[in-house]
């Protein structure tokens, strides 16, 4: 009797993805980062860097990204390897400096630090324009070390 070994089908590790809408105040802010925990956790993945992440990237989009009557957008996406962040605001026309561009405020300074948290945390980050009047600062962070 022949037997012939078939190797199961090996299938990529699902997609996971959230999105949701926010008002761009503190305490839509609060609750980006709240529901990332809370998904993050429910997925079983870390979520401390996820959440400063988040809380910077909110808060930006709270404080520069502002325009009365329209909301942020929170996106989390998990593959295999990769945790992607992205806000969404819909101020297009102020986009912050990019990866490697970002300045150290003063020693002084109550503010400034949100990007320098950002790229500290992530392994990959960056800003997406539009399409107009949005853009999105998206930061990656990798699930396999």
């Amino acid at each position: 009797m022949n037997q012939e070994v078939v190797p199961l089908a090996q299938h990529p590790a699902p997609t996971r993805s959230f999105t949701v809408l926010l008002s761009p105040t503190r305490r839509g802010a609060r609750l980006a980062r709240l529901l990332t925990v809370a998904h993050l956790g429910a997925w079983g993945l870390p979520s401390e860097s996820a959440a400063h992440i988040v809380a910077e990237l909110a808060a930006n989009a709270t404080v520069h990204g502002r325009v009365k009557g329209r909301d942020f957008q929170l996106t989390l996406t998990v593959d295999a390897k990769t945790l992607r962040i992205e806000v969404t605001d819909t101020r297009g026309d102020r986009l912050p400096p990019g990866p490697g561009a970002v300045k150290a405020p003063e020693d002084d300074a109550e503010n400034g630090r949100g990007l320098l948290i950002v790229e500290a945390l992530a392994d990959h980050w960056g800003v997406t324009p539009g399409p107009v009047p949005r853009k999105t600062v998206w930061a990656e962070i990798g699930l396999v070390r």
